[in-house]
């Protein structure tokens, strides 16, 4: 026997089992833990991610701030997978500054419905708009052209840094099919993005020491405000607290 079989059911799924003289079959442990480790093979989590989780979640413990303002948006998180998927959105949306933490949480989240059977798929927002996009090419490869149906097609989808591409029709209505199908058939999206969902301004210095204000772009603005409606239908949304870089800090 295969050192990589289960002594008990030696691989079938399947265990013998008797009970008031009876001899009969049940799934075995082993085929809920071969399903969670495919699951999780096949998520497409980044490499960066791979042991991300709710528990390792780092919260600053020298800004009483950043950690309540954190600790809250981690009870929000733990409290969306616990009621998953019976909670009145099927979705999530974490909305902050790059740096915050987002990415680390999402994938946590995943993780954990992955832990629990659901089939899950994390893209990178602006490499699957790509990847449709090469999809139409007719020297494409076949997961480049399969690319659009599997996000329609996903248990859970998380998309990554929703809304970091350059605005066009095209973007528009691709972001706009894809949202607009996962809310009317009730599939569950797992979002970040570093947009806010009103218009900000902020001061800069100009090289020559002249003050401009400038205008940040809105999460309605780069996808549309069709898919941004359906967006707030479907998720509960997470705003993350403005603390510092968390890139930056680490590599101090």
């Amino acid at each position: 026997m295969s050192e990589t079989q289960c002594a008990v059911c030696g691989g079938t799924g399947w265990k013998i089992v008797e009970r008031a003289g009876l001899s009969g079959a049940e799934r075995c442990e082993c085929a809920g833990a071969s399903r969670a480790q495919y699951l999780q093979e096949n998520a497409n989590i980044p490499p960066n991610y791979q042991h991300a989780s709710l528990d390792n979640f780092a919260i600053p413990q020298d800004n009483p701030v950043a950690r309540q303002g954190l600790g809250t948006v981690l009870m929000q998180v733990r409290s969306f997978v616990r009621e998953f998927p019976t909670g009145d959105k099927p979705g999530l949306l974490l909305m902050g500054a790059p740096g915050t933490g987002k990415t680390h949480l999402a994938v946590a989240a995943m993780r954990t419905l992955l832990a629990k059977g659901h089939e899950c798929l994390f893209f990178d927002y602006q490499n699957l708009l790509d990847r449709i996009r090469s999809g139409y090419d007719a020297a494409s490869g076949a997961a480049d052209r399969e690319a659009y149906r599997s996000v329609l097609d996903a248990e859970v989808l998380l998309l990554d840094d929703l809304g970091a591409h350059r605005v066009t029709d095209w973007v528009e209505d691709t972001v706009t099919a894809i949202i607009t199908s996962r809310c009317n058939q009730r599939k569950p999206l797992i979002a970040t993005t570093n947009l806010a969902g009103e218009a900000r301004l902020q001061e800069m210095t100009m090289p020559g020491g002249e003050k401009k204000t400038i205008r940040d772009r809105t999460l309605a603005e780069a996808i549309g405000a069709r898919a941004y409606s359906r967006l707030f239908e479907m998720c509960r949304v997470v705003q993350m607290p403005a603390v510092e870089d968390y890139r930056m800090k680490r590599a101090r």
